[in-house]
């Protein structure tokens, strides 16, 4: 079913990209036809468990083009988006990606969310033709090499955030491998991120990453209680757990582990929905980790002041960031595509090696080797309920000190 957008903020934002309507003089030419709009896709969560992810995609994509609408939109020609609700589960995303093919004729789909969703969208996006952009995952299996020609993605991949956390953990921390567990969901996201700790631990030279303490929980339910006693087995020392989730289980996770007092290191992939878990945990959300794969949105880079000068304060987060950043480089490929743009000569585009300034502060240039805008990993704590860049790992030892 298509999702009506009925949310205050929607509204809003897409009210900004109209014109108002004003009285017309009676002896005014007619106006000339207006521009079919270019239709974009999103298949998404937008209820269960996760809906926080897609509504914070939504909401960034959509202030996107409001604003690239308020000035004219794409080559005189409007962006429109069509999102259909998978409340992230795959069974209902491979429906939604061929209707939003061929019913509603997209001409490509925009913030996905979620990993096993994109595991059967990017075969019907191959299919069909359709580019796939800007997904909310950073799974392998959409970083193929050489590159999927249907697939683009904007953000850096679990692998090169749980190589952070492990660098981070071991490097400066002084973390053993050996103490490191890991929480993940029991699909193929939790795979991704689990994968990536585990090839960045042996590249530091410890052979026996994949048998080390690992509980799990099944997507979409918050029942955590068989995976945390992986982890609280005597027979171990867990003094750090990766965790590969979506924020309501994690959260819960993290509440029944401090009731045990057992109090390690939590660090948590980007995809956990970072202001939701934080909401979630109140004052346990204290000393927990999210690798980001946007700077703050309050920041100061060129993009956040962007992001602050196009969305209301209580919608600026992390998620809303990405998609309004997937969006922004979505734009930019397609203004260079040019006005009779097909999704051919939109990859064509992508693929140019020209430069692209999303305006965090490097340049991004794709090709049909290299098919992700960004690399870069930020790591951030909770303080206070608030999120802080995290410059140094060992930023985190005044709370190993209170252990």
């Amino acid at each position: 079913m298509r999702l009506p957008s009925t949310k205050p903020f929607i509204a809003a934002i897409m009210a900004a990209a109209l014109a108002a309507a004003a009285p017309r003089d009676a002896n005014a030419a007619d106006p000339a036809p207006a521009a079919s709009p270019w239709r974009i896709g999103m298949s998404a969560a937008f209820s269960g468990p996760a809906e926080a992810l897609g509504a914070g995609m939504r909401d960034g994509v959509l202030a996107y083009f409001a604003a690239v609408n308020a000035r004219g939109g794409v080559h005189g020609r409007p962006l429109e988006l069509v999102a259909r609700d998978d409340a992230y589960e795959p069974a209902r995303t491979a429906p939604n990606m061929r209707a939003l093919a061929d019913e509603d004729h997209v001409f490509a789909v925009i913030g996905n969310v979620g990993t096993p969703t994109a595991a059967v969208a990017v075969p019907i996006a191959d299919e069909k033709h359709l580019p796939l952009f800007g997904a909310f995952t950073g799974a392998g299996l959409l970083r193929k090499s050489p590159p999927d020609r249907y697939v683009v993605n904007f953000r850096a991949s679990y692998a090169e955030e749980t190589a952070e956390m492990v660098r981070g953990l071991v490097t400066e921390l002084g973390i053993r491998p050996e103490q490191i567990g890991f929480f993940t969901q029991n699909d193929a996201y939790g795979d991704a991120g689990w994968k990536g700790a585990v090839a960045a631990l042996e590249r530091l030279g410890y052979a026996d990453a994949a048998n080390l303490p690992h509980g799990r929980y099944p997507r979409n339910t918050v029942d955590v209680e068989a995976g945390l006693a992986e982890l609280l087995d005597p027979r171990v020392d867990v003094r750090a757990v990766i965790m590969v989730g979506a924020y309501k289980p994690c959260a819960r996770f993290i509440q029944l582990a401090k009731a045990y007092d057992f109090a390690p290191y939590f660090l948590n992939v980007s995809f956990v929905g970072s202001d939701a878990l934080a909401g979630t945990l109140g004052a346990d959300g204290d000393g927990v980790v999210i690798t980001q794969v946007v700077p703050l949105p309050d920041g100061d880079t060129a993009a956040a002041r962007e992001l602050q000068a196009t969305v209301p304060a209580e919608k600026r987060n992390f998620v809303t960031f990405e998609g309004f950043l997937a969006a922004k480089a979505f734009v930019a490929a397609l203004e260079r595509a040019g006005a009779d743009a097909t999704p051919e000569s939109f990859l064509d585009a992508v693929e140019s090696g020209a430069p692209f300034d999303l305006g965090l502060g490097v340049e991004h240039r794709l090709s049909k080797a290299e098919h992700q805008f960004s690399h870069r990993v930020w790591p951030t704590v909770i303080r206070g309920g608030r999120f802080v860049a995290l410059a140094r790992w060992t930023d985190l030892l005044p709370q190993e000190s209170a252990r």
